[in-house]
């Protein structure tokens, strides 16, 4: 089991790191101080587990949690010095709420839990996208796609190893995958899964953050208020 580490103290860090070593079956795969660097992760380390603490800067780890609610993977262990957020944390979903300091013990059930509810969900179908790379035919699972963007007649697909390009239009392509894709602008689609955040620049001008990725597309006025709900939403 994949996990990786969020909090904002390295001390805490160290010692879930030091605990997780005696677990069986489980790799650390990264830690992060920071509910910004936790979503970025996500689409480049994968985990199937966060150990996630809840007063951290910027986002919060609720606020990482909300996001996340609904998903199989990853599945939330909030770990924090405070008692008072336990209900609203269980209310979004987490497998456990460990208290600081966590101990060997309760660490170990609450992997355990989670290890059982990713078993108990059915995985998901993998959705594939067809085109062409240097004239060859290729297909690139969904998600293992930043983006997809229209250039001309086709669409120039970014993915985590590269570009791919499709002859589809992306209306077609948002109309195949309504529950996998969401439009940014006209020329710009991205997986649900990606849009980790939005961020409003001095300008006015919004941009797309995506996890596992430092492209930041804009998005659209008209679009803006749907993607705010999405992330609302989790």
């Amino acid at each position: 089991m994949r996990v990786l580490i969020v909090d904002d103290e390295p001390l805490a860090r160290l010692r879930l790191a030091t605990l997780l070593r005696e677990c069986e079956d489980v790799e650390v795969v990264g830690q992060v101080g920071d509910g910004d660097a936790a979503l970025d992760a996500l689409g480049t380390v994968h985990p199937d587990v966060l150990l996630l603490d809840i007063n951290m800067p910027g986002i919060n780890g609720t606020t990482v949690a909300q996001r996340l609610s609904g998903r199989t993977r990853p599945q939330v262990i909030f770990c924090t010095a405070y008692e008072a957020h336990a209900v609203h944390a269980f209310e979004l979903g987490a497998v456990d709420y460990l208290l600081k300091p966590v101990r060997m013990e309760r660490l170990r059930d609450a992997l355990a839990r989670a290890r059982q509810r990713i078993a108990a969900t059915p995985r998901e179908v993998t959705s594939y996208l067809s085109g062409r790379l240097r004239g060859e035919q290729v297909r690139i699972a969904l998600d293992e796609v930043v983006c997809l963007l229209a250039d001309e007649k086709y669409v120039v697909v970014q993915h985590r190893g590269g570009e791919l390009l499709l002859e589809e239009s992306l209306r077609h392509l948002e109309e195949a995958y309504p529950d996998q894709l969401v439009r940014l602008h006209r020329n710009c689609l991205v997986p649900q899964q990606r849009l980790v955040g939005l961020k409003t620049l001095a300008d006015g001008r919004v941009l797309a953050r995506l996890g596992g990725s430092e492209f930041t597309p804009e998005v659209s006025r008209r679009n803006l208020p749907a993607l705010r709900k999405l992330l609302r939403m989790g």
